[in-house]
């Protein structure tokens, strides 16, 4: 169907429907805050409901961040907390990180929350959910990188350089992995109590709620917090 979306979209919203803008890439690949040149040609971000369907913001209600266990990058880039191991290895394989068009594998790491602070910053995250917690099942250990250095001292901004984000030393905590099976977990008080306590310092650390979990490959693998 080809039609005036312009108008579709505000016809729709105006008449009370609810509107979900689904966004196609990571913040990071975004033309004007993403890790340039690394990024594609649009705003990926949040502002893209507005340049790219023409919603003006005081329409945006909700804004749910969409986060990995882990962090992922497909092709070259800075990646401050990749993981060039066979932990990588390992993340890549069980989450089948593996480029959707290209077939490209994924660099794969541990969460990056001064990237996650950044991306709520430029986004303003009404929460966020957090998919493929199934992928950590076999982890003995599970880590958070959560402050970035430069010559040892903590910066509290986002490099804006390729060269100075090649700088940056990622801080960790480390929590105990829940070595169980996960995939059949659809109430979020049925989690293990080790994934629980990953989850609540992701919230913590980044201010945010985590509103959902997935917990396995399937469509309706997800477990839902009450928020």
């Amino acid at each position: 169907m080809i039609t005036d979306s312009l108008t579709f979209v505000h016809k729709a919203i105006r008449s009370g429907q609810r509107v979900l803008v689904e966004g196609a890439n990571a913040l990071m690949l975004d033309i004007d805050f993403g890790t340039y040149p690394y990024v594609t040609a649009s705003n990926t971000g949040i502002g893209g409901v507005s340049t790219g369907l023409g919603i003006p913001p005081a329409l945006i209600e909700t804004t749910i961040g969409i986060v990995k266990a882990y962090t992922t990058r497909v092709g070259e880039g800075p990646f401050p907390t990749e993981l060039k191991d066979e932990l990588g290895k390992k993340l890549q394989d069980i989450g089948h990180e593996f480029g959707a068009t290209t077939g490209r594998p994924r660099r794969c790491g541990w969460i990056d929350i001064p990237l996650l602070r950044y991306s709520h910053m430029i986004n303003n995250y009404s929460s966020i959910n957090i998919t493929k917690l199934d992928v950590l099942d076999t982890f003995d250990e599970v880590l958070l990188g959560t402050q970035y250095k430069i010559n040892g001292k903590p910066i509290d901004y986002m490099p804006s350089t390729d060269e100075e984000l090649a700088q940056v030393e990622v801080e960790y905590e480390k929590f105990k992995g829940w070595k169980t099976d996960i995939s059949k977990i659809r109430e979020w008080d049925k989690l293990p109590s080790e994934a629980k306590t990953y989850l609540a310092r992701v919230e913590e650390l980044l201010g945010i709620p985590v509103s959902w979990v997935g917990t396995g490959p399937d469509r309706e693998a997800m477990a839902l917090k009450s928020i």
